[in-house]
């Protein structure tokens, strides 16, 4: 039987990940703005980028072989790896490189930490709000630009591979195909993205409808679930 010319890198479930995460942050930048067309949809953008927060961070432990967090983060490689991008020597990387495991981190952990200000830090956090979201484009921005670099360095598209899930296997001498993820992972991170839709249902439960960000109240400052529309009147006499 003839060896197949691509070996399988990306499992399915990352793949999604990946692009609607990106399709959510780009949504929640131009819905940022009061004036926006788009600013019904920040609210939930925010919720969806969220939830895939959780499952990137269950799917870290529970997914196929390159996409979890001990296949890549690797701290001790970093230096050898600069050392030959320096030199333009950087060996192809059939999963994430050590600076592509860094950016992970960093870009999962800023589009979190954009996530958690917005939707529980309340007005005293609306300056940390801003300044995550702008530090995460700036990021994002970043990545675009070692993306498109690595590409050229390494002699292979990144995107492609990030979309069909498959690497050149001439690129890769000996590589096998990524242990896929199994059933007890699926359900697991199942379950969680589960338990995280019903938590935000309970926090917010106009979360998954489209409304104005400032019509947006669930700040951790007002103490209780706010709804868009009419309010309880406490002082009922």
């Amino acid at each position: 039987m003839r060896e197949q010319s691509t070996v399988n890198v990306w499992d399915l479930p990352l793949r999604l990940f990946h692009w609607l995460l990106v399709a959510a942050i780009a949504v929640a930048f131009l819905s940022s703005e009061e004036d926006s067309v788009l600013n019904q949809w920040h609210v939930l953008a925010g919720w969806i980028a969220g939830i895939l927060i959780i499952f990137r961070l269950v799917w870290g432990f529970a997914g196929g072989e390159h996409s979890r967090f001990v296949d890549f983060i690797r701290p001790s490689r970093v230096g050898h790896h600069l050392k030959l991008l320096v030199r333009g020597k950087a060996e192809p990387s059939l999963g994430h490189n050590p600076l592509g495991a860094i950016a992970v981190i960093i870009l999962v952990g800023l589009t979190a930490a954009v996530v958690w200000t917005g939707a529980f830090g309340g007005q005293s956090a609306e300056d940390i709000h801003e300044v995550a979201g702008w530090t995460l484009l700036a990021m994002v921005a970043v990545h675009v630009v070692a993306v498109v670099a690595m590409s050229a360095i390494e002699r292979e598209s990144l995107v492609t591979a990030m979309v069909t899930g498959r690497k050149q296997r001439s690129r890769h001498p000996g590589a096998r195909d990524a242990v896929r993820p199994s059933l007890i992972g699926l359900i697991i991170a199942a379950i969680v993205v589960a338990a995280t839709v019903y938590g935000i249902l309970r926090y917010d439960p106009q979360a998954f409808t489209l409304r104005s960000a400032e019509a947006f109240e669930h700040r951790a400052d007002i103490g209780h679930p706010a709804v868009t529309g009419d309010h309880d009147d406490d002082d009922r006499d």
